[in-house]
């Protein structure tokens, strides 16, 4: 942008830096730590939050993970140029789950790589890590270059200090606190999200001087596209779903999605999390609260920032500024001035942490799991698993910096990333999911499809790029070029994939991924029983005090844990999971055809030019939308958790009345005989 910065350089250095935020998240984890069964220590508690996650806190997480900058930003710029098809392309792609299948077939999983490791040995292993690891790396470098460019815009923040600082804060708080920090960030954040996102709304469409109003509204972008007619949109209007490269955009952005939920470890953390038997619930609701988000912040913002073009509070933005994802800020700013940027800089700051603290455990996790104790130590222990744990959060928080200002430097802006991410990771994706779900998928026949697609998706988008830019390849948004390249890479990998298994099919009955990490549970006694006094009494003859005590306090601090290990296994009925399954599989299917196919096309071949009704309806259905999402992952959250919250509550009161006497003291645990 041409302007001075709206706010001082000390607000983005205080956002990029985000202590105070990682302070609080710190006293959450000590406050948790103190007053409940949970404890960070644990190495399974750290990556996986003892999978006993409850529906509601996984739908939130959920919400918040998959809100990145992107998500913000780029919906945003897509609303801007290709007006109010643009946000509802952007937030239908993310409609297909597999999470309830890992649960049944892979329930002690710590990642999704760990069952093609098991399935097809080391070469598939190899192969889908590098996809998996590639995915996890664009992701966060949309995140950073999406933050800080978006942070540099509003502050004058220097780009490179925003690319480092912004990983700084939230590895701080993810190593002391590890997964259920995580998700209780994502809880912050989307709360905080939905409060900003519902202002902006009400702003835009009723009380700001500058619109105020839906007829307004439609006013200004009738008068915007009388002055520069949108390419490919019916008329050249901003209010119509008829937009070819919108159609073009949608297409690209399923195939992208798909890759990214598919192959991101910070999607199937989630899921291995959760509770087995609440999962698909979890799962189903935190993609339908999404999609409010993209839809109603871009259809706000996104249109505002079209409908403010020459107010003289507006910023000019240029094609590189779209590409940055910059409308919603430009928007910001001039409808609130300082306090629409600061309200923006703060949603764009929790959007960003919570999905990087999300990649930071996801690849944490890999490092850990598929590669530090698949190949370097398999005999692990607990202490070594959760120091290489909390390496690697550190080590990828450096990647993290050092990806964003490569990308800073050669030109990739998040606009361009983003779609270009399916050419490079769609072919991956269908051989990915029937690894997990389909016994006779051929695992020769979906290594291949996977690199085979990989190389053809890129050779379609480099031949497309150079035909249609005079044998020059650059790095500028551009819709055929990508949809060649998403295709390609996704059609080719499909086809190998499928084609070679029902050539030849494999037969294998998942036994041995549903054997990864199993482990027999420790019993849990009543204090004070016979039985209980007997077990402890017998295992522990000719021990001294100390080192009985010292004893019991290693079983206390995992006895949490393995309490919650032992409610899954109860939970983890096959026949109960299939059921899930085939609901998840029917609703994805279902979701599917309404958001992509029975709404949206037949309004594109309509060629609707909507009135001001039209606009009114439209933007109050994303209205209804966002608040029944804000109660099912915001209220929703708190009621399920009222016993744990009620727990808390009294182990303050007691420590503030007699120090000491609230902390938690789990039962007492035997070993089995």
């Amino acid at each position: 942008m041409s302007s001075a910065a709206v706010l001082p350089q000390g607000a983005g250095y205080g956002v990029g830096i985000g202590l105070f935020f990682s302070a609080f998240m710190l006293v959450l984890t000590a406050i948790q730590t103190r007053y409940t069964g949970f404890s960070p220590k644990n190495s399974e508690e750290f990556s996986s939050a003892s999978r006993s996650v409850k529906p509601g806190l996984i739908a939130s997480g959920i919400v918040s993970a998959w809100t990145w900058a992107a998500t913000l930003l780029q919906s945003s710029a897509v609303a801007y140029r290709y007006g109010i098809s643009g946000p509802w392309w952007y937030g239908s792609g993310a409609t297909v789950q597999l999470a309830a299948k890992l649960k049944l077939n892979a329930p002690h999983a710590h990642t999704w790589l760990e069952i093609v490791g098991a399935r097809w040995g080391t070469v598939a292993h190899s192969v889908f890590m590098f996809f998996g690891l590639a995915t996890n790396i664009i992701v966060s470098s949309m995140l950073i270059l999406g933050g800080s460019a978006t942070v540099t815009d509003l502050t004058g923040m220097n780009t490179i200090a925003a690319c480092f600082l912004i990983p700084l804060g939230v590895c701080i708080y993810v190593v002391v606190g590890g997964m259920r920090s995580t998700l209780l960030c994502d809880y912050t954040h989307t709360t905080v999200l939905f409060a900003i996102i519902l202002t902006f709304v009400f702003t835009v469409y009723a009380t700001s001087p500058k619109i105020g109003s839906f007829s307004h509204m439609h006013e200004l972008l009738t008068a915007a596209a009388a002055k520069n007619p949108v390419p490919g949109n019916a008329h050249g209007s901003y209010l119509t779903m008829r937009s070819k490269n919108g159609l073009i955009f949608g297409v690209i952005n399923v195939i992208g999605n798909f890759a990214t939920v598919f192959q991101d470890q910070a999607y199937w953390q989630r899921a291995i999390a959760s509770k087995p038997a609440t999962c698909v619930k979890a799962y189903l609701l935190g993609g339908i609260a999404w999609f409010a988000i993209p839809f109603s912040f871009a259809t706000t913002l996104g249109l505002a920032a079209v409908a403010l073009t020459g107010d003289p509070d507006m910023q000019t933005l240029t094609p590189a500024d779209v590409s940055a994802g910059l409308p919603a800020a430009a928007a910001a700013s001039a409808l609130l001035s300082k306090g629409g940027a600061a309200a923006l800089l703060v949603l764009l700051f929790l959007a960003v942490t919570s999905a990087t603290s999300a990649e930071l455990i996801a690849v944490s996790s890999i490092l850990t799991y598929d590669v530090y104790k698949k190949y370097i130590n398999p005999r692990a222990t607990e202490q070594q698993i959760l120091r290489v744990n909390h390496l690697m959060v550190g080590f990828f928080a450096i990647v993290m910096g050092l990806a964003g200002t490569i990308f800073y430097y050669i030109g990739v802006s998040m606009g361009w990333l983003y779609t270009f991410m399916g050419v490079i990771l769609g072919s991956a994706v269908v051989p990915i999911a029937i690894c997990i779900t389909w016994r006779k998928a051929n695992k020769w026949g979906c290594v291949a499809g996977a690199l085979i697609g990989f190389a053809l998706g890129l050779i379609a988008w480099l031949v497309t790029t150079s035909s249609l830019n005079n044998k020059v390849i650059n790095v500028t948004v551009s819709d055929y070029e990508m949809l060649s390249g998403n295709l390609a890479s996704i059609g080719v990998g499909g086809i190998i994939a499928v084609v070679t298994s029902l050539i030849w099919p494999e037969d294998f009955d998942f036994e041995a991924t549903r054997a990864i990490n199993a482990k027999v549970h420790e019993k849990i006694a009543v204090p004070g029983s016979d039985s209980s006094s007997r077990k402890v009494d017998g295992s522990m003859d000719g021990v001294d005090e100390k080192k009985r005590q010292a004893s019991a306090s290693d079983d206390v601090q995992s006895v949490s844990s393995e309490v919650a290990a032992m409610e899954e296994e109860q939970e983890l009925d096959p026949v109960g999971l299939k059921k899930a399954y085939r609901f998840a599989s029917w609703s994805s299917v279902a979701l599917t055809l309404i958001l992509l196919i029975i709404i949206p096309l037949p309004l594109f071949f309509a060629q609707t030019i909507y009135g001001v009704r039209g606009l009114t309806a439209w933007v109050v259905i994303g209205i209804i939308w966002t608040f029944l999402s804000a109660i099912s992952v915001v209220l929703y959250p708190l009621w399920e958790s009222r016993r744990a919250l009620t727990q808390i509550v009294r182990g303050i009161v007691k420590d503030t009345f007699k120090p000491g006497s609230g902390k938690y003291v789990p039962p007492a645990v035997t070993t089995s005989v």
